[in-house]
């Protein structure tokens, strides 16, 4: 049986914050207690230094892709380039079998003064393509990239997008046994993001291992099927994509209270996902009633107090708000903790996962009493249908006015 292509073993990462002594003068207050024996040992934090990878293993097998995703800061890029062997671990050991190419970060290894021609030939060289290969493959890289009418423009006249086009181009065209992808493909359009995973897509068909890093959750589902998360350098999550996508968003909503606007007078609390019996649930089945129960708190009066409920896609997509205002509703506007339902009947998101936010606005110029901006998590999973974002339950009619028609 034939190793895996990646294989992390306990790998320990760390930095230093802050200044960076670039001089030997600035350097020796830092370096003379490690030489007499006072620094820490290896493995060890020093002043200032800190771990942006906490004891990380995976396997990843030969011909499979992995997604890498989490917060900002979780360690996702440091892996990356722990595997493109531009940094080394402090404590642990990893091994890539193969070939290696990797898109870590814009225009990486392109020089800026040189044409989008002879960067591919620079770059490609850098990646280990022999110049008779690139030679082969130069017209297939720049009809991928899109850059036909400025291959003959020096690279600092582009684009992020035009550049991180060419770069993905160079590193998918090099036969690579190991592919590694940063989310450097944010900064394309919709068209050539796709473009690329339909590629990813073939790679993997013919063997290639991919390690894929992006915040664009539906990218990393649509080509990976297991995913690791990663939260401030540790490993939280290891297995289906869509299990990874769960704990990734609910890592986001328990984040910073910077994500959230409050004053002293309302909050919500307890948000749950609950059945038509109010059961709390992990999931809704589609074309079923689902329900959101949460306490509304107000510490203070509140003249007419409404909560909105806005639906999004993961990906930010936004579906509907709901609204008890124009709902009609009247909630209380006494001091005190009031448990609020909502009934979805049925439920009119397709099969999938999505976000909801929450708001409280009060008194008469409506204004922000409390805001969630990274809310609950709501999936849906079941038999139904998965063309669509959401479901339109529409009444259809028709007239007969005259006398059927046949045939003839």
């Amino acid at each position: 049986m034939s190793p895996p292509a990646i294989q992390v073993d306990h790998v320990w990462k760390k930095f230093r914050k802050g200044e960076i002594h670039d001089s030997l003068r600035g350097r020796l207050p830092a370096v003379g207690p490690r030489l007499i024996g006072r620094g820490p040992k290896r493995g060890e934090l020093y002043d200032r230094e800190f771990w942006a990878l906490k004891d990380v293993s995976f396997e990843v097998e030969r011909g499979q892709s992995m997604g890498i995703i989490g917060p900002n800061g979780a360690g996702k890029s440091t892996m990356l380039k722990l595997l493109s062997r531009i940094i080394r671990p402090n404590r642990g050991s990893y091994n890539v079998n193969g070939r290696l190419s990797a898109l870590i970060e814009v225009g990486a290894g392109f020089h800026q003064d040189l044409t989008g021609r002879e960067n591919i030939y620079l770059n490609a060289t850098i990646l280990g393509m022999p110049r008779a290969e690139i030679k082969r493959k130069e017209a297939q890289i720049i009809d991928f990239a899109g850059v036909e009418e400025f291959i003959e423009t020096p690279v600092k006249r582009y684009s992020s997008g035009m550049k991180a086009r060419l770069g993905f181009a160079i590193a998918a065209h090099m036969d690579p046994h190991v592919l590694l992808v940063d989310e450097v493909l944010s900064v394309g359009d919709a068209k050539f993001r796709s473009k690329c995973i339909r590629h990813m897509r073939k790679l993997v068909e013919s063997e290639v291992t991919v390690v894929f890093i992006s915040h664009i959750l539906d990218q990393v589902r649509a080509l990976c099927p297991n995913t690791i998360v990663l939260d401030h350098g540790q490993k939280v999550y290891d297995g289906d994509t869509d299990g990874a996508i769960r704990t990734y968003l609910d890592l986001l909503g328990h984040g910073d209270d910077e994500d959230s606007t409050a004053t002293s007078d309302a909050e919500l609390r307890n948000i749950t996902m609950c059945d038509v019996d109010g059961n709390e649930v992990l999931e809704w089945a589609p074309n079923e009633p689902g329900m959101l129960r949460f306490d509304m708190v107000l510490h203070k009066p509140v003249d007419d107090p409404h909560v909105l409920v806005s639906v999004s896609t993961i990906t930010g997509v936004f579906l509907f708000t709901l609204n008890t205002r124009l709902a009609g509703v009247t909630l209380p506007t006494q001091v005190g903790e009031h448990r609020v339902h909502v009934m979805l009947d049925p439920v009119p998101m397709s099969i999938g996962d999505f976000v909801a936010d929450f708001k409280i606005q009060g008194g008469p110029d409506r204004r922000v009493l409390w805001a969630y901006r990274q809310g609950r998590v709501l999936s849906v999973r079941g038999e139904g249908p998965i063309d669509g974002i959401v479901r339109c339950n529409a009444r259809w009619q028709v007239d007969d006015t005259g006398e059927a028609r046949h045939a003839s």
